[in-house]
Protein backbone atom coordinates (compact mmCIF):
# COMPACT_ATOMS: atom_id res chain seq x y z
CA UNK A 1 0.00 0.00 0.00
CA UNK A 2 0.77 3.40 -0.68
CA UNK A 3 0.22 5.21 2.25
CA UNK A 4 2.26 2.41 4.25
CA UNK A 5 5.54 2.97 2.99
CA UNK A 6 8.13 5.52 4.70
CA UNK A 7 8.81 8.87 3.81
CA UNK A 8 12.05 9.73 1.36
CA UNK A 9 14.37 11.93 3.15
CA UNK A 10 13.23 15.03 1.15
CA UNK A 11 9.79 14.64 1.65
CA UNK A 12 10.70 14.48 5.61
CA UNK A 13 12.24 17.67 5.10
CA UNK A 14 9.54 19.37 3.46
CA UNK A 15 6.77 18.59 6.23
CA UNK A 16 9.36 19.19 9.15
CA UNK A 17 10.21 22.67 7.19
CA UNK A 18 6.31 23.29 7.06
CA UNK A 19 5.67 22.17 10.90
CA UNK A 20 8.66 23.78 11.84
CA UNK A 21 7.34 27.22 11.52
CA UNK A 22 3.82 25.95 14.03
CA UNK A 23 6.50 24.47 16.23
CA UNK A 24 8.23 27.51 16.96
CA UNK A 25 4.85 29.78 17.67
CA UNK A 26 3.72 27.01 20.18
CA UNK A 27 3.47 26.68 23.39
CA UNK A 28 5.14 23.63 25.73
CA UNK A 29 1.45 21.76 25.23
CA UNK A 30 1.00 22.13 21.65
CA UNK A 31 5.14 21.10 21.22
CA UNK A 32 4.21 17.86 22.94
CA UNK A 33 0.78 17.42 20.38
CA UNK A 34 2.60 18.70 17.38
CA UNK A 35 5.95 16.02 18.35
CA UNK A 36 3.38 13.10 18.44
CA UNK A 37 2.03 14.31 15.27
CA UNK A 38 5.43 14.44 13.26
CA UNK A 39 6.01 11.07 14.98
CA UNK A 40 3.66 9.21 13.23
CA UNK A 41 3.88 10.76 10.59
CA UNK A 42 7.64 10.42 9.65
CA UNK A 43 8.15 7.64 11.90
CA UNK A 44 11.29 9.23 13.11
CA UNK A 45 12.39 9.41 16.84
CA UNK A 46 10.75 11.86 18.95
CA UNK A 47 14.91 13.17 20.08
CA UNK A 48 15.82 13.22 16.28
CA UNK A 49 12.73 15.17 15.16
CA UNK A 50 13.76 17.61 18.60
CA UNK A 51 17.51 17.99 17.23
CA UNK A 52 16.12 18.82 13.91
CA UNK A 53 13.56 21.37 14.95
CA UNK A 54 15.90 23.38 17.20
CA UNK A 55 18.58 23.22 15.11
CA UNK A 56 19.09 23.96 10.74
CA UNK A 57 16.46 22.06 8.87
CA UNK A 58 18.81 22.26 5.55
CA UNK A 59 20.99 19.20 5.42
CA UNK A 60 24.67 19.30 5.51
CA UNK A 61 27.36 18.21 3.20
CA UNK A 62 30.12 15.55 4.28
CA UNK A 63 33.01 18.10 5.15
CA UNK A 64 35.56 14.76 3.80
CA UNK A 65 34.82 11.65 1.65
CA UNK A 66 35.13 8.63 2.88
CA UNK A 67 37.67 6.23 2.27
CA UNK A 68 37.71 3.48 -0.58
CA UNK A 69 36.50 0.42 0.80
CA UNK A 70 37.92 -2.15 -1.96
CA UNK A 71 41.72 -2.28 -2.45
CA UNK A 72 43.99 -2.16 -5.59
CA UNK A 73 43.13 -5.92 -6.14
CA UNK A 74 39.78 -5.60 -6.65
CA UNK A 75 39.89 -3.00 -8.59
CA UNK A 76 42.42 -4.79 -11.16
CA UNK A 77 39.89 -7.85 -11.42
CA UNK A 78 36.91 -5.12 -12.40
CA UNK A 79 39.25 -4.55 -14.69
CA UNK A 80 40.20 -7.27 -16.30
CA UNK A 81 36.72 -8.77 -15.94
CA UNK A 82 35.14 -5.70 -17.46
CA UNK A 83 37.76 -6.21 -20.75
CA UNK A 84 36.65 -9.82 -20.76
CA UNK A 85 32.79 -9.03 -21.19
CA UNK A 86 33.87 -6.16 -23.34
CA UNK A 87 33.08 -3.29 -20.92
CA UNK A 88 29.57 -3.80 -20.15
CA UNK A 89 27.77 -1.23 -17.85
CA UNK A 90 27.83 -1.33 -14.10
CA UNK A 91 24.52 -3.25 -13.74
CA UNK A 92 25.42 -5.72 -16.31
CA UNK A 93 28.49 -6.37 -14.86
CA UNK A 94 27.75 -6.72 -11.02
CA UNK A 95 25.77 -10.33 -11.60
CA UNK A 96 28.63 -12.58 -13.47
CA UNK A 97 31.27 -10.65 -11.46
CA UNK A 98 32.08 -13.79 -9.06
CA UNK A 99 31.53 -16.03 -11.71
CA UNK A 100 33.77 -14.58 -14.44
CA UNK A 101 36.37 -14.17 -11.94
CA UNK A 102 36.45 -18.06 -11.12
CA UNK A 103 36.86 -18.98 -14.56
CA UNK A 104 39.45 -16.51 -15.52
CA UNK A 105 41.49 -18.27 -12.28
CA UNK A 106 41.50 -21.65 -13.51
CA UNK A 107 42.43 -20.29 -17.06
CA UNK A 108 44.83 -18.94 -15.39
CA UNK A 109 44.75 -15.51 -16.54
CA UNK A 110 43.61 -14.15 -12.95
CA UNK A 111 45.05 -14.77 -9.96
CA UNK A 112 42.79 -14.17 -7.14
CA UNK A 113 42.64 -14.49 -3.36
CA UNK A 114 39.40 -16.01 -1.41
CA UNK A 115 39.06 -12.58 0.19
CA UNK A 116 38.80 -10.44 -2.95
CA UNK A 117 35.75 -12.73 -4.43
CA UNK A 118 34.29 -12.22 -1.35
CA UNK A 119 34.80 -8.33 -1.96
CA UNK A 120 33.77 -9.19 -5.39
CA UNK A 121 30.52 -10.84 -4.19
CA UNK A 122 29.49 -7.92 -2.04
CA UNK A 123 30.62 -5.11 -4.21
CA UNK A 124 27.59 -2.59 -5.19
CA UNK A 125 26.52 -1.20 -8.32
CA UNK A 126 27.40 2.18 -7.61
CA UNK A 127 30.88 1.30 -6.25
CA UNK A 128 31.02 -0.67 -10.09
CA UNK A 129 30.00 2.22 -11.38
CA UNK A 130 32.45 4.71 -9.81
CA UNK A 131 35.38 2.18 -10.21
CA UNK A 132 34.40 1.80 -14.04
CA UNK A 133 34.42 5.62 -14.18
CA UNK A 134 38.00 5.36 -12.84
CA UNK A 135 39.17 2.49 -15.22
CA UNK A 136 37.93 4.28 -18.02
CA UNK A 137 39.66 7.12 -17.66
CA UNK A 138 43.00 4.74 -17.12
CA UNK A 139 42.00 3.20 -20.46
CA UNK A 140 41.54 6.29 -22.57
CA UNK A 141 44.90 7.31 -21.59
CA UNK A 142 45.73 4.02 -23.22
CA UNK A 143 43.70 4.21 -26.08
CA UNK A 144 44.59 7.73 -27.19
CA UNK A 145 48.10 6.77 -27.76
CA UNK A 146 48.60 6.44 -31.59
CA UNK A 147 50.39 3.97 -33.94
CA UNK A 148 54.03 4.82 -34.32
CA UNK A 149 54.49 6.31 -37.74
CA UNK A 150 56.25 3.51 -39.43
CA UNK A 151 52.91 0.98 -39.12
CA UNK A 152 50.89 3.69 -39.86
CA UNK A 153 52.25 3.66 -43.46
CA UNK A 154 52.40 -0.13 -43.20
CA UNK A 155 49.22 0.02 -42.99
CA UNK A 156 48.70 2.13 -46.32
CA UNK A 157 50.58 0.20 -48.29
CA UNK A 158 49.81 -3.07 -47.39
CA UNK A 159 46.17 -2.25 -48.83
CA UNK A 160 46.13 0.81 -51.06
CA UNK A 161 43.12 2.17 -51.95
CA UNK A 162 42.38 4.98 -54.91
CA UNK A 163 39.64 7.11 -55.99
CA UNK A 164 37.88 6.25 -59.02
CA UNK A 165 38.31 8.62 -61.75
CA UNK A 166 34.96 10.96 -63.23
CA UNK A 167 32.86 10.59 -59.25
CA UNK A 168 31.63 13.71 -58.27
CA UNK A 169 32.87 13.95 -54.12
CA UNK A 170 29.71 13.28 -53.20
CA UNK A 171 29.66 9.90 -55.10
CA UNK A 172 32.98 8.93 -53.99
CA UNK A 173 33.59 5.37 -53.52
CA UNK A 174 37.16 3.75 -53.21
CA UNK A 175 38.05 0.68 -55.07
CA UNK A 176 40.90 -1.28 -54.51
CA UNK A 177 44.39 -1.09 -56.19
CA UNK A 178 45.06 -5.02 -56.53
Amino acid sequence: MVEMERMAINERRKYLYRMWKRYCEANRKEKGRLLDEMQAVTRMHRKSLIRILTGWLLRKERSCERGRRYGAAVEDAVRKISLSLDYPCAERLKPPLVKMAVQLREHGELSIEPQTLEQLGRISVSTLKRMLKRIGRQDDKIADRKLPRRQRNHLRKTYPMRMSRGMCRRQITLKWAW
